[in-house]
C-alpha cells in the first residue's frame, strides 16, 4: 500500500477540521495532512506547495462553506491552474442543499459530494480510489 499520498483538508469549523486530521493520522494513509481555513488561503498555500515541491495533494477534502473564500471560489480559481492534475477532489459538507450538489457536479475535478461527518471508512475508501 502507498502511503506516500499527501491529502489538504479545507474546512473553517476548527474542531471539525481537527477531529478529520485526527481521524486521518489514525488511519497512517498519509505521509502528510495539510489544513487550511478558507478557499484563499488553501489556494495560495498549495500554489506555494506546488512551486516548492512541484506536486500538489492527491486528494483534497473541500468544505462549501466557509469565510474570505468558499468552494466555488476555490475551485473557480484551482481548475485555472492545475490542468492535467490527477488528483481528487470530495465536497464535504453540512449542506443539504440540492443546488450545492448540482453545483459541484459542475466541476470536472470534483469527485464526490460527502456530507458530514466523513466517516473513518470513508477516508479509507477515498484514499484506495487514489
Amino acid at each position: 500500500m502507498n502511503r506516500n499520498k499527501t491529502i489538504c483538508i479545507i474546512e473553517d469549523d476548527q474542531n471539525y477540521l481537527m477531529l478529520t486530521k485526527k481521524m486521518i493520522e489514525f488511519t497512517s494513509l498519509f505521509k502528510e495532512i495539510l489544513t487550511y481555513r478558507n478557499g484563499k488561503q488553501a489556494f495560495e498555500g498549495l500554489m506555494d506547495w506546488k512551486s516548492k515541491n512541484n506536486s500538489l495533494p492527491d486528494i483534497i477534502l473541500l468544505d462549501i462553506n466557509m469565510p474570505i473564500w468558499d468552494a466555488w471560489d476555490f475551485l473557480d480559481e484551482f481548475c485555472k491552474e492545475v490542468q492535467g492534475w490527477e488528483g481528487l477532489i470530495y465536497i464535504i459538507t453540512s449542506s443539504i442543499d440540492k443546488v450545492d450538489e448540482a453545483k459541484a457536479a459542475e466541476y470536472s475535478l470534483v469527485k464526490g459530494y460527502l456530507k458530514k461527518p466523513v466517516s473513518f471508512e470513508k477516508i479509507i475508501e477515498i484514499f484506495n480510489l487514489n
